[in-house]
């Protein structure tokens, strides 16, 4: 049987080129990168190197990027670090309602101490409205948190416009870019972005790695207490080897943009035009142009997404809804919520396919069969 990974925006295979990277780390670069003697200082070397290649990554500065743990550690520091540092200046924040819940489970906490956060709607396309952001800053906002591209539609948000609104605010601007790091272009000064979340695992690098960019002059109390590692920023022995599989994984990414976000384009048209042809009727989730090239999330009328879901995956191919698929209940996808409202089908029927590494043409062409054949049995029964 085939077996086809189509989830690549949960997370990725690591690279090969990656683990080769960073298997001599563990033998032979093993010193801490805080010592000063040659063990500590050839360590240190590849921290910077890597620093460097993500810096340049985005059209930063070799001191505005602090290596965390991930996307979920990047955007808890952004959210919690620049409240804290700022809550004398006010405390009100603005983020959206489709966000990763990294940012809205921490908005929610942050919420319980004090702060008064905005949630802005989204249309049917997953967008926010650039009069909802305008009319939503007040005196006391100091964080605006809005994602750069959805994870589950793959709507990308009109961040340079926002950036250029809020360039006449004090407020900063923190952008998750987890999904669409890697696949778009992104220039930080360019956008007028002043913090930014990024991680590893989405882009065919290490789990457990990943970097906040944080303008230079940007205030941000760290909640991480220890060491002095990452100018006093995230406490912590430097993680080496993930940090070099990181700065692979990111040269690889830039030097194939182009080539794969036309590859994932031809993935998504071959794929919805064989249901088409096998008379599947489907409906697309989020923007047809302003997306991200890798994701296409796909509504179903009269399936049920559970079932697909464990028909698929018998079938060989995986795949992912916006839902969260417990036994015998489905909590529905907040973005799809947001998007059409508790009540729409599409809550329940929608599928999300997303391309990456490794994956061919034929896949997709044998994935879209498949599939047209499982809706069939499923809406004959």
């Amino acid at each position: 049987m085939n077996v086809i990974y189509l989830d690549h925006a949960a997370t990725s295979p690591t690279h090969p080129q990656v683990v080769e990277k960073m298997m001599p780390i563990y033998t032979d670069y093993y010193g801490n990168p805080s010592s000063i003697h040659s063990f500590g200082r050839e360590a240190r070397q590849l921290v910077d190197q890597a620093r460097t290649t993500l810096a340049k990554s985005i059209g930063s500065r070799f001191n505005e990027i602090i290596f965390t743990s991930g996307g979920t550690e990047a955007d808890n520091l952004a959210l919690v670090g620049v409240s804290d540092a700022l809550k004398e200046r006010g405390k009100h924040i603005i983020t959206t309602a489709i966000e990763h819940h990294a940012v809205l489970h921490t908005c929610q906490k942050l919420e319980r101490d004090g702060f008064e956060v905005t949630y802005l709607p989204v249309d049917e396309a997953g967008q926010v409205s650039l009069d909802d952001v305008k009319k939503a800053l007040r005196s006391d906002t100091i964080l605006v948190s809005i994602m750069f591209g959805n994870n589950e539609v793959g709507t990308i948000q009109p961040i340079k416009e926002i950036g250029d609104i809020l360039r006449d605010h004090p407020a900063y601007l923190h952008t998750d870019a987890v999904q669409a790091y890697g696949a778009i272009d992104i220039d930080v000064k360019e956008l007028g972005i002043d913090l930014l979340s990024v991680s590893g695992h989405k882009i065919n690098g290490p789990k457990g790695i990943g970097f906040l960019y944080v303008k230079e002059d940007i205030l941000l109390t760290p909640h991480l207490y220890g060491g002095e590692q990452e100018r006093k920023r995230r406490a912590g022995t430097e993680n080496v080897p993930n940090i070099v599989g990181l700065a692979e994984a990111v040269t690889i990414a830039r030097d194939t943009r182009e080539e794969k976000r036309m590859l994932y384009l031809q993935m998504k048209e071959k794929l919805k035009n064989i249901l088409i042809e096998e008379g599947i009727q489907f409906y697309q989730n989020g923007l047809l142009e302003q997306s991200l090239p890798h994701v296409l999330n796909l509504s179903f009328p009269g399936t049920d997404v559970e079932s697909m879901l464990v028909n698929l995956d018998m079938a060989g191919i995986a795949v992912s809804s916006g839902s969260a698929c417990t036994a015998g209940s489905i909590e529905p996808s907040h973005v799809l919520v947001a998007m059409f409202g508790k009540q729409s089908d599409r809550l329940r029927n929608s599928i999300r396919f997303s391309f990456g590494f490794n994956n061919t043409i034929d896949e997709i062409e044998w994935t879209a069969r498949e599939t047209a054949k499982i809706i069939h049995r499923l809406t004959s029964i």
